[in-house]
């Protein structure tokens, strides 16, 4: 019932969320806008871009939530676009090319993609991914993304951790140079004098020095140290860290850890502390504390 001298009315709504942003980066425009049209029938907001420097002045003035990447660019790498944006930036990363080699894909998978489409390929299915990516790269609760983060509508700010802003004390690009801007106020996790910052998707050795991971063996490191001491099949961590499951002769997580076993030390023994569990998987030894700085 409304009170005297006012109106009935509803509750304000909440304003709606801003639609993800896709990058497509591909040398040939008719593919750029059969992509870009497709997917804004699917509520994403799109860039056309055809060069690599295109996409990193993007990254300063509009960055995205995901970008999806052609490999054959001409007079340019694909694969040191892919390291480049994992390395400094915090995005969804979908290479889209038409290398089915499987050692491009294991190539593409290890500089950091999130997922690997050869063409020709299934409108439906690449729209698919798309949205498994932004769901996994969803900022939870206390900004920070991790392996099987819930699903987010849209872009979120710069504080939150979202995909789509560089990352909290990753980089951001000026235009000619990649500046790092570090910030405090989240969340580490820390094991045998390792450090991993969740928001800022940094790891720290016990001597310091910043450790460089991929996309992948970051997720994939999160993934353990959310479950230490517990047995994690293939199955569950190609969930996890890919939003998928794997094939009979798939090795991408068998791959993945020998790959973080070797840049946790295992020269010299510390890389086991992933243990191989024979016909079941693999388990993360060590004891894992947490901190929130502030």
């Amino acid at each position: 019932m409304s009170t005297p001298g006012t109106s009935p009315s509803s509750s304000p709504s909440a304003p709606a969320p801003a639609p993800a942003h896709v990058a497509i980066l591909d040398d040939e425009v008719d593919i750029t806008q059969l992509l870009a049209g497709y997917l804004a029938t699917h509520g994403f907001r799109t860039t056309q871009l055809h060069t690599g420097r295109a996409l990193m002045a993007l990254m300063a003035d509009d960055p995205p939530d995901l970008v999806l990447l052609d490999l054959g660019l001409p007079g340019e790498d694909g694969f040191v676009i892919a390291r480049q944006l994992r390395e400094h930036w915090r995005c969804g990363l979908v290479i889209v090319t038409g290398r089915g080699d499987a050692v491009d894909k294991v190539v593409g998978l290890e500089v950091g993609a999130d997922d690997y489409v050869t063409k020709p390929f299934d409108l439906r299915e690449l729209v698919a991914r798309v949205k498994a990516v932004l769901r996994r790269l969803a900022p939870g609760p206390d900004g920070a993304a991790g392996a099987g983060a819930s699903a987010t509508s849209g872009a979120a700010s710069p504080a939150s951790g979202a995909p789509g802003v560089p990352a909290p004390g990753i980089a951001r690009w000026t235009g000619s140079e990649i500046v790092h801007d570090l910030s405090a106020g989240r969340e580490r996790l820390h094991f045998e004098g390792w450090t991993v910052d969740l928001a800022a998707r940094l790891v720290t050795g016990p001597d310091g020095a910043e450790v460089a991971l991929t996309t992948g063996e970051f997720d994939l490191l999160h993934t353990f140290l959310l479950h230490p001491g517990r047995v994690l099949s293939r199955d569950f961590l190609l969930e996890q860290t890919r939003g998928r499951e794997s094939g009979p002769f798939d090795r991408t997580i068998d791959v993945q850890v020998g790959r973080l076993r070797r840049k946790l030390g295992a020269e010299s023994g510390e890389g086991q502390w992933i243990k191989s569990v024979r016909g079941a998987g693999y388990l993360f030894a060590p004891r894992v504390t947490s901190t929130l700085s502030g």
